[in-house]
């Protein structure tokens, strides 16, 4: 395409208008904030859920019900509260269930930031999910024992408190087996947030230190054979930097995650 004016040729070259380029710049930009912040939001909220849930579930129902190595005292506790175990195994299956949502809200947040190890933090936190809902199976199981009139039939009622208790120790055993993938997700999320131009470099260094008290604990259990001489200590290790690192990183998904820059 050619113009002439005064018998000069100048090359026309179609241009768009600046304020077109501007608005449509603004409204992506506008788009991939809200997307963050609402992804921001469902896992803060997510987040509240999993902490209301997973203390209920763990501390109130199973600690509270299941004694260890007493098939004949746990039998009694459950049976007696089964209306109480079953809102406790309900519990852990929101808690499954919850954990797919916060995983693929955390990955929505960060993938602008750096989409692969945003990637592996979702894949691990999965990875832990599979193993909490592969738990959860061995409670199902253990209920089935303590209730179902055949099995009352085919079998003595100690051994079937006995296989019911093995169960529940079964579900202890897959969850710490879950929790070091959930330890691995804590330090590649910490590792995230330490990047992070939102985000206190400080929170993301204590989810990494959390992270590692997980793998740590799990690895414990299986190489120290009087693991339950410092079972104390461990619990310690691992719960007070979760405790806080994890509260306070549900706290900025809530707060601040995701929102745009103050200019």
């Amino acid at each position: 395409m050619t113009i002439t004016i005064d018998h000069r040729t100048t090359s026309a070259v179609p241009t768009t208008p600046v304020h077109a380029v501007g608005a449509g710049s603004a409204g992506e930009l506008d788009a991939t904030v809200t997307d963050r912040r609402r992804a921001a939001i469902v896992a803060g909220v997510g987040y509240v859920a999993l902490f209301v849930l997973g203390i209920f579930a763990n501390f109130v129902v199973r600690e509270g019900l299941v004694v260890a190595d007493d098939p004949t005292a746990t039998a009694t506790n459950i049976t007696e509260s089964l209306g109480l175990f079953r809102i406790g195994l309900f519990s852990f299956l929101a808690v499954f269930l919850i954990d797919v949502v916060v995983a693929w809200a955390l990955y929505v947040l960060f993938r602008s930031q750096h989409r692969d190890l945003s990637l592996v933090s979702a894949w691990f936190r999965i990875v832990y999910t599979v193993f909490m809902g592969v738990a959860a199976v061995f409670f199902f199981q253990a209920l089935n024992l303590y209730e179902s009139p055949y099995l009352a039939e085919a079998m003595s009622e100690a051994q079937r408190n006995a296989q019911a208790l093995a169960g529940l120790e079964l579900f202890n055993s897959a969850w710490l087996i879950g929790l070091a993938a959930f330890g691995v997700h804590l330090v590649v999320m910490g590792a995230l947030v330490t990047r992070s131009t939102e985000a206190p470099r400080v929170l993301g260094y204590l989810m990494m230190l959390a992270g590692l008290a997980y793998v740590i604990d799990t690895s414990a259990n299986t190489l120290l054979a009087d693991y339950d001489t410092y079972a104390g200590a461990f619990l310690a290790m691992v719960a007070i930097p979760s405790v806080i690192a994890e509260g306070w990183f549900g706290l900025w998904l809530l707060t601040k995650a995701g929102k745009p820059a103050v200019r």
